[in-house]
């Protein structure tokens, strides 16, 4: 190749070079993706728990008289009311004791009203010197003879009447009675044969146990485990938690084997739905009401054993920032640590941006989240709050 073809292949070069750039196109545009300030509002969170519903009344319905049942006077199932009648054993036995009782008290009142008659005789004799003072200290003892006699008799006759209104077996509470346990016909003890039980069912215990490690965080932070805190229930078939009620007892002691304790809500129960021994989930208010940061829970991305969210920072570059989280509420998830409340996260086209590259970000806003289901169901997450709502 000669000295004058060298010029013209570098100019051959050169345009070939500039016409690929020209086919290639200018350099695509950054990313577009939508970047939002956290939320802040004053959250409360809420822990878990299953329990099941006990009475808080259950009696045993047994006779206080010895007989002969002779009617039952209930239907097995329905709702009593505390003193309404549910059986009848055989009164004859009791009110012809009754009688007898009856007839020693005229007697003893007889004797009583000729005792002082005498006394009143022997006094006047006295007076007159016809009759002696021994005679008539003996019939001042005799009237008072009568007069225990009399109340004698009187208290043997109001016993008898206990017995004959013993024969009317009425309700001690007012709740849900069970089938009878015995038909008519059949002798039945005083004291000893059941004849039907009965629970309350308004309001109605929720009892459950809790962990050592829980109650001593309720301990250091002064909320949660104490008489009066707020609980929420649902049933096993309801998706959100409608019964509303408050802790009424925490048992004094932690159980050396299970390392559990044992406490108790009272809920209102005005329709009688819920019954003793069915079984339940509970959310027990486990903090105060405290400021929260709230960024949606899409926007949190795993790495490995970590959890970061992606920051948009003044130069339009993409931070990934790691962050240590709280519970849910809704669909927000509480941030404990990672970021501040001025800190641009991106909450839509997470999937597009990547860390160190550029973006294009486009001003967003994170709703807050709906109002309390009653409670707000939400998904079991790490220890030691499984969920929290917005506070009111």
């Amino acid at each position: 190749m000669n000295r004058l073809d060298l010029p013209s292949l570098l100019l051959a070069l050169t345009l070939a070079g500039c016409e690929a750039a020209q086919s290639a196109g200018p350099p695509p545009p950054p990313t577009a993706v939508t970047v939002a300030v956290p939320l802040a509002q004053d959250v409360v969170d809420w822990d878990d728990y299953v329990g099941r519903f006990e009475a808080v009344q259950s009696v045993e319905v047994k006779p206080r008289v010895t007989g002969y049942l002779r009617s039952v006077l209930f239907t097995e199932g329905a709702y009593v009311r505390a003193g309404q009648t549910l059986f009848t054993i055989d009164a004859r036995p009791a009110q012809a004791a009754l009688d007898q009782a009856a007839a020693q008290l005229a007697r003893a009142e007889a004797t009583l009203a000729n005792a002082r008659t005498e006394l009143a005789r022997s006094r006047t004799l006295a007076a007159s010197q016809a009759a002696s003072t021994e005679e008539v200290e003996q019939r001042r003892a005799g009237v008072r003879a009568g007069e225990a006699d009399v109340d004698a008799a009187r208290a043997a006759v109001r016993a008898q009447q206990l017995t004959v209104g013993f024969t009317r077996v009425t309700a001690p509470i007012s709740g849900r009675v069970s089938e009878r346990l015995v038909d008519v016909g059949n002798s039945v003890a005083a004291d000893t044969t059941v004849l039907t039980r009965i629970v309350s069912t308004s309001p109605i215990h929720f009892a459950f146990e809790g962990s050592e490690a829980l109650l001593l965080k309720y301990q250091r932070q002064g909320a949660g485990a104490a008489n009066g805190t707020p609980v929420r229930v649902k049933l096993q078939d309801e998706p959100t938690y409608l019964h509303a009620g408050r802790l009424d007892f925490v048992d004094s002691a932690v159980n050396t084997g299970a390392g559990t304790v044992r406490a108790r809500a009272v809920l209102p129960n005005p329709d009688n739905f819920i019954k003793p021994g069915m079984v339940g989930r509970m959310q027990l208010a486990g903090s105060r009401p405290y400021r929260a940061m709230l960024i949606p829970d899409t926007a949190v991305v795993t790495d490995a054993a970590r959890k970061v969210v992606y920051l948009v920072n003044g130069a339009g570059t993409v931070v990934a920032r790691p962050v240590v989280l709280g519970p849910l509420t809704g669909n927000l998830r509480v941030v404990r640590s990672g970021i501040g409340p001025s800190d641009r996260v991106i909450i839509s086209g997470l999937q597009r941006a990547r860390p160190g590259e550029k973006v294009m970000p486009k001003p967003g806003r994170i709703p807050p989240p709906g109002p309390p289901e009653g409670a707000p169901g939400t998904a079991i997450t790490s220890a030691p709050s499984s969920s929290a709502s917005p506070a009111r």
